[in-house]
């Protein structure tokens, strides 16, 4: 599956605790990262300091569903169920 455009559910709902470039302590849950455009696409997601966990997440319909509010939902929920 390809990455929904204008979804970047993935850049909001998951803590990161890995360092990503301008948040040297990661990021909360729920918090968007500084690297999501206005249009929800990742500005460093060709850049090699991007953090491996980001680089490691593959879009798929059983974490992205069939709508960004569906991702957002889902990945809310494992964020909470594997805190």
């Amino acid at each position: 599956m390809q990455c929904r455009e204008g979804c970047g559910a993935c850049c909001i709902a998951p803590s990161i605790s890995s360092a990503i470039p301008g948040m040297p302590q990661g990021k909360p849950a729920g918090v968007p990262c500084i690297h999501l455009t206005a249009e929800y696409r990742c500005a460093i997601f060709a850049d090699p300091r991007r953090p491996p966990v980001c680089a490691g997440f593959t879009a798929e319909s059983v974490s992205c569903g069939s709508s960004r509010e569906d991702a957002l939902q889902i990945l809310t929920w494992w964020e909470e169920a594997t805190a």
